[in-house]
């Protein structure tokens, strides 16, 4: 099971047990499911931020697609926290005004 991120710069918890239905997912299929490119997938692999890939052959790696999507949610509750502060915020104002 995946813990998840929820500040951007925060380290990335990797799957500890996988379970049953848990597809590998080539870099370009990475690339389609988050938006990202191919240097910013490294780059949050190297600061922490996005999950590493696993070695599936002597030049292969693949994502384990569970950590990818554990990483899109993550991504989702920052997006809904931050709109439900701003909510907060401009509601404050108007009440105020």
């Amino acid at each position: 099971m995946t813990r998840q991120t929820t500040e951007s710069n925060s380290r990335f918890t990797p799957v500890e047990r996988l379970q049953f239905g848990n597809r590998l997912l080539r870099r370009r299929d990475v690339e389609l499911k988050t938006g990202k490119s191919r240097s910013a997938i490294y780059a949050g692999i190297s600061n922490g931020t996005f999950p590493a890939p696993v070695p599936i052959g002597d030049k292969s790696v693949a994502w384990l697609e569970e950590e990818v999507d554990a990483w899109i949610a993550a991504r989702i509750h920052e997006r809904n926290q931050s709109i439900g502060r701003v909510h907060h915020f401009n509601h404050s104002l108007e009440t105020s005004a």
